[in-house]
C-alpha cells in the first residue's frame, strides 16, 4: 500500500500548525492582561490586583511553555517536508523569522524570567516594566510570524528568477498587501482569546462561590473588552475580507460557495457544495447580498470557482464551512457581549446563573474560531504554496516517501499528546489552588524579599547579642 507523500506532509503541517497556533493565540492577548493588572497593582497598591496576576502568570507559564515545545517543530518541517520551498524563499524567509527570535523572542525570554521569579526580588516598577515587555514581546512576534506568512499569500517585494526570491524592496516584502488585515485580525483575535478564557475562569470561580470578589473584578475587565473588541472584530473581519478579495478572489469564492460569475450574487447562507459537479446542494442564499458586501454595489460582480481549472480550485467544502463556522462564533460573541451590557446596568453580570454558565463554555469558542480562521485561510490557499508562483507539489521535498510523511505524523501525535496532556494537569492544578489568598501573598512577598546588607556597626551588635547570650 503507497501513501502520498504530499498529502501527508500537508495533514502533518496542518495537525502541527493548529496545536500550535492555539498557543500564542491566548498568551498574546493573557500577557496584555497580566500586565494590566501589574499595572493596576503597582498604581493602586490593592493586594486584590497582584493576587490575580500571580494567578493569570500561573497559567500563563504553563501556556507560553507548551506553545514553545509545539512551535519548535514547525521550523524543522520546513526543511524536512518542504526542502524546495525552504530553498527558494530562504533569501526572504530566512531573516523574517530570524528577526523574529532577535527581537520578539529573546525580549519574551529574558523578562519572562524576572516576570516569574522576580516578585518580592525587584522593586515593583521593574516587575511591571517586565509583564509590560513580554506584551510587547509576545505582538512583536505575532508580526514576524504573520508577514512572513502574509507574504505567502500576497507576495511582493520579491523576483524570482531560476526558482529562487531575490528581495527587490524589503519594505515591500515585510509589508505586503495582506500583512495589515491579517495583523489586526489576528490581534484583537488574541485579545477576545484571552477575554474569553478570563471570564470563563472567572465565572467557573464565581459560580462555585469561591474568590468572588476578586473574580467578579476580571470578569467585569474582560466583558468591557469584549464589548469594544467583538464589533471591532467584525469590522476588521471584514476589511480583511475585501483585501482578500482583492489579492485571492478564488478564496472568496470558495468562502462564498460561488461556482459561477455573477451579477447580482447571493449571499450563501448554507448550502452542501459539490465540488465534483461544479454546485451547490439544498442552498439558502439571500440575493444580491453578496455583490453588495463585496463591491458595494448589489449588481456587482463577483467571480466563481469555474474562472480557474479544477486542479486550481481549493478544497471548497472545508474553506465553505470552516467560513460559517467562524462567523457563526462571532455572532454568538457579540450575543455575550451585548447580553453582559445589559446584565451590567442591573448589576447581574456576575450573579446571573445562566450567563455565568454560558461564559464558562464561551472560554473555548475563541480557539475554535481561531483554528476555523486558519483552515480558511491556508486551506483557501491551495494549491499554492506561494500564492499564484509555487505549489504544494512544487515545494514538496523531492526524496519523501509516504511511509516517511506518516511516520513523522504518527511520531508528532503521539509526543504532542503528551504536551498537551502534562499541560492540561498543570493547569488544573493551578485551578484547583486558584487564586492565593492575602496571607499568602504576604508570606510569599516577605520570604522573597532580600535582606538589607548588614553594616559593620550591625555585625558588631549581632556579635554582641550572641556572646551575651552564650554567658
Amino acid at each position: 500500500m503507497e501513501f502520498d507523500p504530499l498529502l501527508l506532509s500537508r495533514i502533518q503541517f496542518a495537525f502541527v500548525v493548529s496545536f500550535h497556533a492555539i498557543f500564542p493565540v491566548f498568551t498574546i492577548g493573557l500577557a496584555a492582561f497580566i500586565a494590566l493588572l501589574e499595572g493596576l497593582s503597582f498604581k493602586t497598591g490593592d493586594p486584590k490586583w497582584g493576587r490575580l496576576s500571580r494567578f493569570w502568570v500561573q497559567v500563563f507559564a504553563v501556556v507560553f511553555g507548551m506553545g514553545v515545545v509545539s512551535g519548535i517543530v514547525m521550523a524543522f518541517q520546513f526543511g524536512t517536508n518542504w526542502s524546495i520551498f525552504s530553498y527558494s524563499a530562504a533569501n526572504f524567509l530566512g531573516p523574517v523569522l530570524s528577526y523574529e527570535v532577535v527581537t520578539a523572542f529573546f525580549l519574551e525570554a529574558a523578562f519572562l524570567g524576572v516576570l516569574l521569579f522576580g516578585r518580592g526580588k525587584v522593586p515593583q516598577g521593574v516587575h511591571f516594566f517586565s509583564a509590560v515587555m513580554v506584551a510587547v514581546g509576545t505582538m512583536i512576534s505575532s508580526f514576524w510570524i504573520l508577514s512572513a506568512n502574509s507574504w505567502m499569500h500576497t507576495p511582493a517585494g520579491v523576483e524570482f528568477r531560476d526558482g529562487l526570491v531575490f528581495v527587490t524592496s524589503w519594505s515591500e516584502a515585510i509589508f505586503n498587501p495582506s500583512l495589515w488585515p491579517r495583523f489586526f485580525h489576528m490581534g484583537i483575535a488574541s485579545f477576545l482569546t484571552g477575554a474569553f478564557v478570563v471570564c470563563g475562569v472567572s465565572a467557573w470561580f464565581i459560580l462555585r462561590n469561591r474568590d468572588r470578589d476578586v473574580h467578579r473584578k476580571a470578569l467585569s475587565m474582560s466583558l468591557w473588552l469584549i464589548l469594544f473588541a467583538v464589533p471591532a472584530q467584525i469590522y476588521v473581519g471584514h476589511s480583511h475580507g475585501l483585501n482578500t478579495f482583492e489579492h485571492q478572489p478564488m478564496k472568496v469564492a470558495a468562502m462564498e460557495g460561488a461556482w459561477e460569475t455573477k451579477t447580482n450574487a447571493p449571499l450563501v447562507l448554507f448550502a452542501i457544495p459539490d465540488q465534483a459537479n461544479q454546485r451547490n446542494r439544498f442552498e439558502v442564499a439571500v440575493p444580491g447580498l453578496a455583490s453588495w458586501l463585496l463591491t458595494k454595489d448589489v449588481d456587482g460582480e463577483v467571480p466563481g470557482l469555474n474562472e480557474v481549472p479544477r486542479e486550481l480550485q481549493p478544497p471548497v467544502a472545508i474553506v465553505f464551512f470552516a467560513f460559517r463556522i467562524m462567523v457563526g462564533i462571532g455572532l454568538l460573541m457579540l450575543f455575550f457581549a451585548v447580553t453582559g451590557l445589559v446584565l451590567r446596568r442591573k448589576q447581574a453580570y456576575a450573579s446571573t446563573p445562566w450567563f455565568l454558565v454560558g461564559l464558562k463554555w464561551m472560554a473555548i469558542t475563541p480557539f475554535i474560531a481561531v483554528l476555523a480562521g486558519w483552515f480558511v485561510t491556508e486551506v483557501g490557499r491551495a494549491p499554492w504554496l506561494i500564492y499564484g508562483v509555487m505549489t504544494h507539489s512544487e515545494g514538496l521535498t523531492p526524496s519523501l516517501t509516504g511511509g516517511m510523511a506518516l511516520f513523522t505524523l504518527v511520531g508528532y501525535i503521539v509526543v504532542y499528546a503528551f504536551v498537551f496532556s502534562a499541560g492540561v494537569y498543570y493547569l488544573l492544578r493551578v485551578m484547583q489552588k486558584g487564586v492565593p489568598s492575602e496571607a499568602e501573598v504576604a508570606k510569599e512577598s516577605s520570604h522573597q524579599r532580600p535582606k538589607r546588607p548588614l553594616s559593620a556597626a550591625d555585625a558588631d551588635w549581632e556579635e554582641e547579642q550572641t556572646d551575651g547570650g552564650k554567658a
